[in-house]
């Protein structure tokens, strides 16, 4: 297709990644199914590695289109935050149901659960160890995330290289301690109501980390390839709106989950 038209909008060429990485995720649940009932794991890193390199391939066809072929023109870029504003809505609804079903047993304890919330002998975090440092880390890295951006729009690239790399740092280090919080739980997601709503709620919201953390990456690629501007930078602001949504998410998780529920 030419990249000469008279018109605004993107008529995106025919790409076989959309049905290779749908194949690679099918592929990638369904080996995960047979490695929790057979405990064979091979084909988990066989799928594992074929989404990776799908996305890899995905990504750079996106940033060909937008950096060098100008095909992401204004009324283009107009519909592309549209589309983010929505999907991040889409995942506030995604965890407010998990919130609902938390407030819904910890409000009202059955008898089942001891009539006391929470259960009884579930022993919660200390929300002022590792929980509270991750809070921290996560409102620095939204910090350093809204220093990038405005050094981006004043055009200063090394502060804005210098202030994304500690954003993907903070959200790697934040990974790595909700990771060894995991480890060190007095109770597991087979534990009640209790333990399957924490784990439930804090391990998406860590799925939501690396996926941002990752995106942040990118970006961070993308910037030493001078692919950003101070005018043309949307990849840049799209994950910059997904950290700060994963920002308040953990906010309200950390208030309610960790120290209203101890």
């Amino acid at each position: 297709m030419s990249n000469h038209s008279n018109h605004p909008f993107h008529l995106v060429n025919y790409s076989p990644w959309p049905l290779i990485g749908a194949l690679s995720a099918f592929n990638f649940l369904t080996s995960l199914t047979k490695w929790f009932h057979l405990y064979y794991i091979n084909m988990i890193y066989f799928n594992f590695i074929l989404m990776l390199m799908v996305m890899y391939q995905w990504w750079r066809d996106i940033s060909r289109e937008s950096t060098f072929q100008g095909l992401h023109t204004f009324k283009v870029t107009i519909g592309m935050k549209w589309g983010m504003i929505l999907f991040i809505v889409s995942e506030i609804f995604f965890f407010i149901s998990f919130f609902w079903s938390f407030f819904h047993n910890s409000l009202t304890p059955n008898i089942e659960l001891g009539s006391i919330w929470p259960p009884y002998l579930i022993i919660p975090f200390n929300p002022f160890q590792i929980p509270l440092l991750n809070t921290i880390i996560l409102l620095m890295s939204g910090v350093s995330l809204t220093w990038s951006h405005h050094s981006m729009l004043e055009n200063n690239l090394n502060q804005t290289k210098t202030s994304l790399l500690i954003t993907v740092i903070l959200g790697i280090y934040f990974t790595i301690l909700q990771g060894y919080e995991y480890i060190e739980a007095s109770f597991s997601i087979s534990d009640s109501i209790f333990g399957s709503t924490f784990f439930i709620a804090t391990g998406f919201h860590g799925l939501h980390v690396i996926i941002g953390t990752t995106f942040l990456l990118m970006c961070l690629i993308r910037l030493y390839k001078n692919h950003f501007s101070n005018s043309h930078h949307f990849g840049f602001e799209a994950a910059a709106w997904y950290w700060h949504f994963v920002d308040v998410v953990w906010l309200f998780l950390y208030i309610f989950m960790y120290w209203w529920s101890s």
